[in-house]
């Protein structure tokens, strides 16, 4: 057992990395006592300063690159050291790639005790410019309006013209909105004193159609000067097919506020995700890498080996998305999850592309499955795509309680993944995972789990 911490608090040190962790960080070890380093790669010797000290770990940053790797690149980004957004662009993306698919099986490893087969991460030609979804906090410095992601752990943001991940239009029109509140003097939200009143912007694209939809989030239902802000962003955008106002009056870290209107055009955007067509409101939970959705759906449909024949269970199915992505394929599809707005965009989506097969209801997952198990209604597959968290308890029992011959397992968090393969794994077969890069320059990794009932060898070789 370690006694003694062996460094403090702006201490100056020489190390090498031994290796990268998860959340993108190099780790060095002193005495057994370990040190996460920003901005550092495996094997790399640097000069760094110790910025915080735990029990267990410390913090630091580079000072210095005695040695770099030879899969360190040049910075895209000139705020990159400042910005939260992304932990991994310094890092050549094919290692990227490598080093998802390592954490993938690490976290299987390590938390399930699991030796299942694991794919190559499935990466992107080209990994710029690919979120569809632009969300930024606005502030005021020095009188000056200012917008853009937060420094990393903190609240304070971090003003920028361009960001290297995010849709080029959306920039543009950040910095537009940034030049209007300036000219028209919007009182800019201030999170320490609960004043002012634009709060953030919240930019989509549907990367189909290249409609654009604009949300100002306010903290008060008036917005000063709104048809003048209306008429310069239609102006000067006339991709903007949608402006909308979110009212958030709270004193919450929370972004979207409960009641918003329609100032200008429609209340839906249109994308495609195929030859699939989705309406895309403010609040629909929407994946924001387009190119890759496609990817991660395609990965479910190869899972599912559809013959028309399928009835399909699509928990926490939001807003349809992905079960109509299969619907086409299969027999029927019954949606369910618990947040009504989102159910009540998966009903339109099935609607506006003429499904009759697909059936969505309000709820908790496990409670719904029970009562359609009551009304006869026989899974052959069964979809999770869980938040971050991982799938409830009670919905893994339910599902190993029912006689569903096949499960696919859509994770965004290896580590919960892999808890949850850990309680399925004495009642499902792990065939195997693909991981699929939806985030490239960030840690993050998506992953898709064929799992069956029984032992199958011919969906090993699907």
């Amino acid at each position: 057992m370690m006694n003694e911490i062996p460094v403090s608090r702006n201490q100056i040190l020489n190390v090498e990395i031994i290796d990268l962790i998860n959340n993108g960080m190099g780790l060095v070890k002193i005495d057994g006592y370990s040190i996460f380093v920003k901005n550092a790669l495996p094997l790399e010797k640097l000069k760094i300063k110790i910025t915080e000290v735990k029990k267990t770990y410390a913090l630091a940053e580079t000072i210095e690159i005695l040695k770099a790797s030879p899969h360190r690149v040049i910075l895209k980004c000139k705020i990159y050291d400042q910005c939260g957004g992304c932990n991994l662009q310094h890092l050549d993306y094919q290692y990227q790639l490598i080093m998802k698919t390592n954490f993938v099986k690490e976290q299987l490893l390590k938390i399930s005790k699991l030796n299942v087969i694991v794919n190559d991460c499935i990466g992107m030609e080209d990994c710029w410019k690919y979120r569809s979804k632009t969300q930024v906090p606005f502030g005021v410095r020095n009188n000056k309006v200012i917008a853009g992601f937060y420094k990393e752990n903190t609240h304070e943001i971090i003003d920028m013209d361009r960001c290297e991940i995010q849709d080029a239009l959306a920039d543009e029109i950040v910095n537009f909105m940034k030049t209007i509140a300036q000219k028209y003097k919007i009182p800019i939200y201030n999170e320490l004193e609960h004043i002012g009143n634009l709060r953030h912007v919240i930019i989509r694209k549907a990367q189909v159609s290249n409609e654009y939809m604009v949300t100002l989030v306010t903290k008060e239902d008036k917005l000063k000067n709104e048809e003048k802000i209306i008429s310069e962003l239609i102006n000067r955008f006339p991709q903007i097919k949608s402006i909308v106002q979110n009212i958030n009056p709270k004193k919450t870290n929370t972004i979207l506020g409960d009641y918003q209107k329609v100032l200008y055009g429609k209340e839906y955007i249109i994308d495609y995700i195929g030859d699939v067509k989705f309406a895309i409101s403010s609040k629909s939970f929407y994946q924001v890498n387009p190119v890759q959705t496609k990817v991660l759906y395609d990965q479910v449909l190869k899972y599912a080996n559809l013959t028309g024949n399928e009835t399909i269970i699509d928990a926490y199915c939001g807003i349809g998305t992905r079960g109509l992505y299969l619907a086409k394929q299969a027999k029927a599809i019954y949606g369910v999850e618990i947040v009504s707005d989102a159910i009540k965009d998966a009903r339109l989506n099935a609607k506006l592309n003429n499904f009759t097969n697909a059936y969505y209801e309000v709820g908790k997952a496990e409670e719904i499955i029970k009562k359609w198990q009551k009304e006869k209604i026989e899974a052959d597959i069964i979809i999770v795509d869980p938040p971050r968290k991982g799938c409830d308890s009670s919905l893994l029992n339910t599902i190993k309680e029912m006689n569903i011959p096949r499960m696919i397992y859509v994770s965004c968090d290896p580590a919960t993944l892999a808890r949850d393969l850990k309680n399925l794994s004495d009642t499902f077969d792990i065939i195997e995972v693909q991981p699929v890069d939806m985030f490239p320059h960030t840690s993050h990794v998506e992953c898709v789990v064929l799992m069956s009932r029984v032992k199958n060898e011919k969906l090993r070789n699907m």
